[in-house]
């Protein structure tokens, strides 16, 4: 067995795992359906949802449908929750709204994206790989139950709490994180479209501001989700501050800034306009020293 394959299954079994735990110890205080926690059903339809999709996708070695299907399983699996919890509060109708509003919106913009540019080639050599592939789409299954844990652990908890000012709070988060996020990639697609910035970076509006606004847009509106969910938490149902946490290292330590920027490096590194722009642009906080 070579090294890649070996890496592969290690990765496959440790996101599954990691996924276990977190269904165990957000299903604590928590409801049940014929006897089993909603919230690991939850985090089991996420898994297999990537599972079960990632057999055509390795048939016809494509990504084009990778994204979609993440967003897909967010709204699926948090109406299910819904629908399968027997009080339906207010807390847990407002959860629902902000995690389905926000994956329709990301889930159809990236398709739309991979359909256009024939998908990412991030995953040109992983596509051809059956079993890296999987791993890729296990990973997703787990990145898809931490990003939720905060929303679904409250929609499935048996606690319920009245609405206070902490969820107007975090709903006025997760609206300016949403708005930034938007507006961002609203504003990176005019600029693409438009022959005459071909081959151009991006330096203009919230690009402006800082160098990556969708990445604070998204890491904004988990936050605003977390502190919605935050008065119905008990015990190791804190779990969910994951949430969270999770989409802030991903986007800054693993796979979201640290690939953009060294592919940025890669691109304009010996440009002037560039490192005058790297020079004076934070990263993701405004205001903040630049790294």
């Amino acid at each position: 067995m070579t090294q890649k394959r070996s890496t592969s299954i290690l990765i496959i079994a440790g996101a599954a795992l990691l996924g276990a735990a977190l269904a165990l110890a957000g299903s604590q205080h928590g409801l049940s359906v014929g006897g089993i926690p909603a919230f690991a059903l939850a985090i089991a339809i996420a898994f297999v949802v990537q599972w079960v999709a990632y057999i055509p996708a390795a048939i016809a070695q494509t990504d084009r449908f990778f994204d979609a299907t993440g967003s897909i399983t967010y709204i699926s699996v948090t109406v299910a929750l819904l629908a399968l919890s027997p009080e339906r509060d207010a807390r847990s109708l407002i959860l629902g709204a902000l995690v389905i509003f926000w994956a329709a919106r990301l889930g159809s913009f990236l398709l739309v994206r991979n359909l256009r540019t024939g998908g990412d080639d991030r995953f040109a050599a992983i596509r051809v790989a059956p079993l890296r592939f999987l791993s890729v789409w296990t990973i997703q299954g787990l990145w898809v139950s931490l990003t939720a844990a905060a929303a679904w652990i409250a929609i499935s908890s048996a606690e319920s709490a009245p609405l206070g000012w902490s969820a107007w709070v975090g709903v006025a988060v997760w609206l300016i994180g949403f708005a930034i996020e938007v507006t961002a990639d609203l504003q990176k697609s005019r600029f693409k479209k438009n022959p005459a910035n071909s081959g151009k970076f991006i330096s203009t509006g919230l690009w402006s501001v800082v160098r990556h606004p969708n990445y604070l847009g998204e890491i904004l509106l988990w936050i605003g989700v977390l502190i919605v969910a935050a008065p119905v938490l008990q015990g190791w149902q804190w779990v969910a501050l994951l949430s969270p946490l999770f989409v802030i290292v991903l986007l800054t330590r693993v796979s979201g800034i640290p690939l953009l920027e060294a592919k940025a490096e890669r691109t304009w590194g010996e440009d002037p306009e560039y490192r005058e722009y790297r020079a004076k642009t934070p990263a993701l906080i405004p205001g903040l020293r630049n790294s």
